[in-house]
């Protein structure tokens, strides 16, 4: 079996680079390295590898972006699994195994022996997603943090503070949306949908801390349009999995498929990477990934 690092050289610290590479050549594999330039070039060689019909396991070697096309890439494909090396700042989907998944998944030899399981995809306008798919104000906050990124002793969270500041402050909460998921029609104001199939977003997020990404079914989150006061206080409570206690502003569904609709653009994130349309169409997809994982550890512990 073949094992194909795609690195994304720009993920984390600058030396970690050269340390993930002693550390892959240090393996008695049968390995290929490949380094990413621009963006769709780890989705390309993932497809390549995929549609090559030799059995390979593809290690995402960045962060949710990088691990997001690889799925992209590999998706559907039976002779292919991938896994996600968390050299990134994210890693969101790595949470679902515990607290002590960045550790584990960074040891090549454990990861490399581990046992692989049949995944769920999202597919939001035709893009598939791993963990999940929010559109609102969570999702413009996303959007538009790189904007911030380039400010002075601005990185990551800092990044992602400013614009939730510049998003709850000024540009407001509510956005007007038809949203149809099973028996709930909801014509109004909206601060957010998210769709998970995986637990984890946004670098602390687990709106849905039992969900599984294997059964078959998503979680759907619908928030109503709340008051800048109202936010700051279900804000924790909505990122620790708390939205039971609030039935009257947080609405949940389980299903296949959820649509959104905008009287403006909408602004979605999948698993990092953002889409736009003034309509939205997020469901289970027909195509689904094998994702492997170091022996011992399991995706099914809510802990």
């Amino acid at each position: 079996m073949k094992h194909i690092f795609i690195i994304n050289p720009t993920a984390g610290k600058k030396r970690s680079t050269r340390t993930l590479v002693d550390s892959i050549q240090a393996l008695d594999l049968s390995y290929e390295i490949v380094f990413t330039e621009k963006a769709g070039d780890a989705r390309r060689a993932a497809r390549a590898a995929a549609e090559s019909g030799e059995e390979a396991r593809i290690y995402a070697c960045g962060g949710d972006g990088t691990l997001n096309e690889v799925v992209n890439g590999a998706a559907g494909f039976d002779n292919i699994a991938v896994t996600n090396v968390p050299t990134g700042t994210g890693n969101d989907f790595l949470k679902i195994f515990g607290t002590k998944s960045k550790a584990r998944f960074t040891d090549l030899k454990a990861l490399s022996e581990g046992p692989q399981a049949v995944i769920d995809l999202i597919d939001c306008n035709g893009h598939l997603g791993i963990d999940i798919v929010c559109t609102g104000l969570d999702a413009r906050i996303a959007a538009d943090k790189d904007a911030y990124n380039g400010f002075p002793l601005v990185t990551g969270i800092g990044a992602y503070i400013i614009s939730a500041v510049v998003n709850v402050l000024h540009k407001g909460i509510g956005v007007s949306t038809v949203v149809d998921c099973g028996d709930l029609h909801f014509d109004g104001e909206t601060s957010l949908v998210c769709v998970c199939n995986g637990r984890h977003y946004g670098g602390g997020f687990m709106p849905v801390g039992d969900n599984m990404p294997d059964d078959g079914l998503l979680e759907v989150l619908v928030v109503r349009k709340v008051s800048r006061l109202t936010f700051f206080r279900l804000v924790g409570k909505y990122g620790s999995g708390k939205y039971r206690e609030y039935p009257d502003l947080i609405w949940y569904r389980q299903g296949h498929d959820v649509t959104v609709k905008g009287r403006q653009e909408l602004v979605a994130v999948v698993d990092g990477e953002v889409v736009r349309s003034r309509e939205l169409h997020i469901g289970l997809s027909d195509k689904k990934v094998n994702f492997f994982y170091p022996a011992g550890m399991s995706y099914e512990s809510t802990v």
